[in-house]
């Protein structure tokens, strides 16, 4: 066929077609058909990772506390670490990407410990923290100080005699920047060891309190000498160290005042929540992590910041919200935190298996035997310093514990993975710290427990305190902080004391709701008091010295009652036998009553009904009716609102509100006890509890 004649519409055209229909056919071919169900994991993979991750991590724990076996003698976070390590080795062996299953020290500071250093503050107990501020202190600011140097110095000493390998090199402000992160003593660690063994509260404030604050301390000697490195031995000026010497101060003291002023934030947000309650746990949880974040921004201590706004905060913002969001706000703050510490222990076993580690073991057990010296020296040596100021010394099984409670965790971890990549000994250092964690972690922490036990360290018992060891207890540091203004010397109960005043008259009036100043008149009793003194002061200087209107305290009792006063008609014998008398035949009156069991309910229920009256004329009524912020259901809460909406109409209107009394007819006869009930007519048992309430009235000579 030719050109001219395939050109021609009646035989191009078939060709057309057949190529159009084939084009058409084709397209529909690569169109999607519909799919009923369609896997999108690449859409949710991250959330779904880290879900998994702590569903796994919780899982492990709930497994561990329940083989008791392995949780009596092995701690939880040495358990964790293991599961870690097993998980690592097992996607190692498959060949897996570790990019989801290492710990990234961003991801670490920023998201995993706030909860951990939130919880530790705001369950901090305030009291017992302000009576060991002096060994708290000096443990962990001195403490760390010198342990740092004292590492640091030490093994760059051993490095300049060659005892590490040749390949091994580091300068003086590299080993002086792994010396503060290595000398550190983790909170987290801390706690899960420490809160399984119940060492008694002396012990643990100091361990705890320690651990909390020298986190601070270390984070800015790290930022300090990592700057330092950065800038280069050579480069460094004497103005540079006066700067890094001021900076230690200024990063600490600036912490803690942002974590003051978001405490103060917290709870005049809470203050004006009464009537949208769902929304305060939402700022107790986000400003405390506000000011983390601020701080971290300002390059200050974000560590002291969160722990201090939790510490400050909470005796205001629990004076804000009600009983059910405490218990919501403790619940979930408990929850946050043990789930980042599982997360924790379980990542630092994965990036075990995960880093590039280097090995020299000269320098993995230098490390180890300086921490365990120096921080022994350490104790001892401030635990003799201050047995020589405190009243509670610090005995040789409680510096033994001490020194021995000093345990590294992930933070350390998480320093090290962020040093600087110049540094050429990093990786070695990473070896090293992971080593110490492991050491302090499986070996002390396992081995603290039996310690304990076998050397009979006092443990908490667990017991509340009663109502009587509440009230004395505030009743002697009222009169120590007299007796201290008294001596003329300024101790922690006067500032206590100063504190307690500035408090209840500034700070609760301003932070928090329907708090009102207390003011207590004591003018009378110091007149009183003054009136005593003077008279037993001319009693002792010119001997027996009587006034009609004044009396010694020492005999205020029997002079009032003495029967040659002609101002009373009988004497004490008669005085008291009359008075006994009369607390017989009202005890065999009351006792009449009582025998019967309906009787005692009716009693109880006047004086519920009196209770009710009461309350209702002073308008405390209202505020101790317990409400729930949050109904059980959709319909609860929408019943719930109409109520609250007709109380408000019930309080607007102008309508005048009738009182209908309708007098009884009081009988001197017991109510029918075969016929003595609630149920019934109403208008009978009103009758009834009247004619009850008369008899109780003329029996016992007491007015209901």
């Amino acid at each position: 066929m030719g050109w001219r004649s395939f050109c021609k519409p009646k035989n191009f055209l078939p060709y057309f077609l057949i190529l159009l229909v084939k084009f058409v056919t084709a397209e529909e071919s690569k169109k999607k058909k519909f799919q009923i169900l369609e896997l999108k994991y690449e859409e949710i993979k991250e959330p779904m990772i880290i879900v998994l991750w702590i569903i796994f991590a919780a899982s492990m724990k709930i497994l561990f506390n329940h083989v008791r076996f392995l949780s009596k003698y092995i701690p939880d976070s040495a358990l964790l670490i293991v599961v870690g390590l097993a998980i690592g080795g097992i996607l190692k062996a498959v060949k897996t990407s570790f990019t989801w299953y290492s710990l990234e020290s961003t991801t670490f500071f920023l998201f995993i410990l706030p909860p951990i250093i939130f919880d530790a503050g705001y369950f901090m107990p305030n009291r017992a923290l302000f009576e060991n501020a002096g060994s708290v202190l000096l443990f962990s600011v001195v403490g760390t100080l010198f342990n740092t140097f004292a590492i640091g110095l030490s093994l760059y000493g051993l490095l300049e005699l060659g005892i590490f390998g040749s390949g091994f090199e580091f300068s003086l402000f590299e080993i002086l920047l792994f010396a503060a992160l290595i000398s550190a003593v983790d909170p987290v660690a801390v706690i899960a060891v420490f809160e399984e063994i119940h060492v008694n509260e002396f012990l643990f404030i100091n361990v705890f309190g320690e651990a909390l604050f020298n986190d601070g301390v270390t984070v800015v000697l790290y930022q300090m000498f990592k700057s330092f490195t950065e800038i280069g031995a050579s480069n460094l000026v004497v103005g540079d160290y006066f700067q890094g010497a001021a900076s230690f101060f200024v990063v600490a003291i600036g912490g803690i005042v942002i974590g003051l002023l978001f405490a103060m934030l917290t709870a005049i947000f809470t203050k004006y929540t009464q009537n949208i309650k769902i929304l305060a746990p939402l700022f107790i949880f986000l400003l405390p992590y506000s000011a983390y974040l601020f701080a971290e921004m300002v390059s200050l201590s974000p560590i002291l910041a969160i722990s201090f706004c939790g510490m400050f905060m909470k005796q205001y913002v629990k004076g804000n919200i009600s009983m059910s969001a405490q218990t919501s706000v403790k619940y979930f703050t408990k929850m946050l935190a043990q789930s980042s510490e599982t997360v924790v222990f379980v990542f630092l076993g994965l990036s075990t298996i995960s880093s590039k580690h280097k090995f020299d073991w000269a320098f993995i057990g230098a490390t180890l035997a300086c921490c365990l010296i120096f921080r022994t020296i350490g104790v001892v040596s401030q635990c003799f310093v201050l047995n020589k100021f405190r009243t509670k010394k610090f005995t040789m099984v409680d510096q033994f514990i001490l020194s021995y409670g000093g345990l590294r965790g992930a933070i350390a971890f998480g320093l090290a993975s962020s040093m600087p990549d110049t540094i050429a000994a990093k990786p070695y250092f990473i070896t090293t710290t992971i080593c110490v964690i492991y050491f302090t972690v499986f070996l002390q922490g396992i081995t603290i427990k039996p310690l304990v036990d076998c050397l009979s360290v006092e443990t908490r018992d667990g017991r509340a305190k009663t109502m009587a060891e509440a009230v004395y207890g505030d009743y002697m540091d009222h009169l120590m902080s007299g007796l201290e203004v008294i001596a003329g010397v300024r101790g922690h109960n006067s500032f206590r004391a100063w504190f307690d005043r500035i408090n209840n008259f500034y700070l609760k009036p301003f932070l928090m709701k329907d708090h009102h100043q207390n003011h207590f008149d004591a003018g009378k009793i110091m007149r009183a008091f003054t009136k005593i003194t003077l008279h037993e002061a001319l009693e002792a200087e010119v001997g027996d010295f009587h006034s009609p209107r004044s009396t010694p305290a020492t005999t205020i009792v029997q002079s009032t009652m003495d029967s040659s006063d002609p101002n009373f008609a009988y004497n004490n014998e008669g005085y008291v036998a009359e008075t006994s008398k009369r607390k017989l035949s009202r005890k065999h009156s009351i006792g009449e009553i009582l025998r019967d069991k309906k009787n005692v309910d009716m009693l109880c229920e006047i004086f519920s009904e009196m209770l009710d009256k009461k309350l209702e004329a002073s308008g405390l009524k209202e505020k101790l009716t317990v409400e729930h912020d949050i109904a059980d259901d959709y319909i609860q809460g929408v019943e719930r609102h109409e109520i609250k909406g007709q109380r408000r109409e019930d309080l607007h209107t102008d309508a005048p509100v009738q009182v209908v009394s309708v007098p009884v007819q009081a009988s001197s006869q017991k109510p029918p006890t075969d016929k003595f009930r609630w149920g019934g007519d109403e208008e009978a048992t009103q009758a009834r509890r009247e004619e009850f309430r008369a008899q109780a009235r003329k029996k016992t000579s007491v007015n209901f």
